[in-house]
């Protein structure tokens, strides 16, 4: 990975989009939700005042209008403050 976040910043690859519903129906692409889980790929040190508590490869929630959206690779990820993760699930 080439990208390493400052301060208090992750990068999170986000879980592909649902293809099907439970029922089995195949949702276009249009109509297809943002994800609001992904994985945490990198991490940054931290500031002075927060300390980093997410890891690398954690599973988290996010809100539906959190972080930027970075392209690298071909590969869409999301960088966002910690403070913009909701939870880590385990």
């Amino acid at each position: 990975m080439n990208i390493k976040p400052l301060a208090d910043r992750v990068l999170i690859l986000p879980a592909p989009a649902e293809e099907k519903t439970i029922g089995g129906i195949i949702i276009p692409d249009t109509a297809k939700e943002k994800p609001l889980q992904g994985e945490v790929v990198a991490v940054g040190n931290g500031t002075k005042d927060e300390e980093m508590i997410l890891k690398v490869g954690d599973t988290v929630l996010y809100g539906k209008y959190s972080g930027t959206e970075i392209e690298h690779d071909g590969v869409k990820y999301l960088m966002m403050r910690q403070s913009d993760v909701l939870a880590v699930l385990g």
